[in-house]
């Protein structure tokens, strides 16, 4: 199994219960999450084998954040 760690710039997220939607969601894809509400990041950690980066901004996104 080969972690990824990427962070991303995701704008509209301003409360924990935007935190806990993002996590949750990338938790679906056996994906970890960080989110840093202040500065509008969120750090995830994913094995490339079960899930790739366009899956992870599309279950983000579906939240309705936006990936930059």
């Amino acid at each position: 199994m080969r972690m990824i760690k990427e962070t991303l710039r995701v704008e509209g997220m301003s409360c924990n219960h935007c935190a806990n939607a993002v996590t949750g969601a990338l938790k679906e894809l056996a994906a970890e999450a960080t989110v840093d509400l202040k500065a509008g990041m969120v750090t995830v950690a994913y094995d490339e084998s079960r899930a790739n980066m366009e899956q992870i901004k599309a279950a983000i996104e579906e939240q309705g954040y936006d990936v930059i």
